[in-house]
């Protein structure tokens, strides 16, 4: 395969991940709403923060009345991955000048991804662009849908919809969990933090201890 044909299919695969796993916005926005924040708070943390994971833990620990300071920082903590990615992919994307910090805001679990799996530093630039701009796109797109249809509803809870969030997020972290035992049994020893903190602590500062588990994973 010539470098061409490397690129195009690069461009698929990003375009495919993006899509699909944007998709998943429409789960976000509706927790957002339930969790108490108005459609632009939902679309402004879509927009500048763009990492669902930490995103879902923010508006979870939100919802269950936790401290703001709390639930932030247990999103950073989640978020803090993201910084090992870019260490990982500065040398292959090559970014100068203005543009590293728009490149910067991109780097999430789904860009890097295909931007590793690429055979060639032009394909893997080719991925990684069209992941971000597909992503960002429909998530954004679909957090606006989720939080403004959501919004209409009186009693979100009535029809269930308190249990989108949770189950958003555990899709998002169910291939992760899958491919990998050591993640598996990190996810376990973090679950067990929190329910073991929750009747003692306030709401989201359980949230913030088990994301500390994180820190194991990123220190190795």
């Amino acid at each position: 395969m010539d470098r061409t044909t490397h690129r195009s299919a690069a461009v698929r695969d990003g375009l495919g991940v993006g899509v699909a796993v944007g998709l998943s916005g429409l789960a976000f926005g509706a927790a957002a709403i339930i969790a108490g924040l108005t459609v632009p708070q939902a679309c402004v943390l879509s927009l500048l923060t763009f990492t669902g994971a930490s995103q879902f833990a923010l508006t979870g620990a939100v919802g269950a009345g936790g401290d703001l300071v709390a639930a932030t920082a247990g999103a950073l903590l989640l978020g803090g991955r993201n910084t090992l990615y870019g260490l990982r992919l500065a040398d292959l994307l090559q970014v100068r000048g203005p543009r590293r910090l728009l490149a910067a805001h991109g780097v999430i679990d789904e860009t890097t991804a295909v931007a590793l799996a690429q055979p060639d530093e032009r394909a893997a630039r080719a991925g990684f662009t069209a992941t971000f701009a597909s992503l960002y796109i429909t998530w954004n797109l679909c957090t606006l849908a989720g939080a403004y249809g959501t919004s209409f509803l009186g009693d979100p809870g009535v029809l269930g919809l308190d249990a989108v969030g949770p189950a958003a997020f555990l899709a998002i972290l169910w291939p992760r969990l899958a491919a990998s035992k050591e993640l598996r049994l990190l996810a376990a020893v973090a679950a067990v933090i929190a329910l073991c903190a929750t009747p003692f602590l306030p709401p989201g500062v359980p949230v913030l201890l088990s994301a500390a588990a994180v820190l194991v994973v990123m220190a190795r």
